[in-house]
């Protein structure tokens, strides 16, 4: 419609430091004034993000239907009662490790990567065991984020590397 409407940066959230399997690596990255101070050293790389909302107040909140999970890095050995449960904690392991993995993916035939599981990897019937794999502290859960009521939430991100003369953009494309 023409019309200029205001950008907030979501105040609640952060980039972050990743480390070899681990998205999350400890390290915060503020993106507003008024954060932790953060120490970045030479050999790290860091998620640098922007979270940005247009009709909201700058501030989110988990909502909806979960569709986005990630394997606990620090997981204890939890025994599973359930079979299924244990098929797809297997399947995970396999096929994604500790790194983040949709429920669209295993749906797919290859349930996630075909490298892995070529055309064999299809979980069917799977939503229960995935809640108890979550219940028990396996797998966490990232739903959806959300501020106000008709406000849109955007996603800006660049990994970057720090090296010893400069700051290497890892995730630069043809759009940057």
């Amino acid at each position: 419609n023409g019309k200029l409407e205001p950008v907030k940066c979501c105040r609640n959230l952060q980039g972050h430091s990743i480390s070899p399997y681990l998205i999350h690596g400890g390290k915060s990255v503020p993106i507003v004034k008024g954060g932790e101070v953060t120490k970045m050293d030479e050999g790290e790389v860091f998620a640098v993000e922007v979270f940005s909302s247009v009709l909201g107040r700058g501030y989110v909140v988990e909502d909806m239907e979960c569709s986005h999970y990630m394997k606990n890095f620090d997981a204890p050995h939890v025994p599973l009662r359930l079979p299924a449960a244990k098929k797809l904690l297997t399947h995970i392991n396999k096929t994604f490790g500790t790194l983040p993995f949709c429920r669209r993916w295993l749906e797919r035939e290859d349930g996630g990567s075909f490298a892995v599981n070529q055309n064999n990897g299809k979980q069917t019937r799977y939503i229960g065991a995935l809640k108890n794999l979550c219940d028990v502290g396996l797998v966490n859960a990232y739903p959806p984020l959300v501020d106000i009521k008709g406000s849109y939430i955007a996603q800006y991100e660049h990994t970057i590397l720090l090296r010893p003369t400069c700051k290497e953009v890892l995730s630069r494309g043809e759009d940057y």
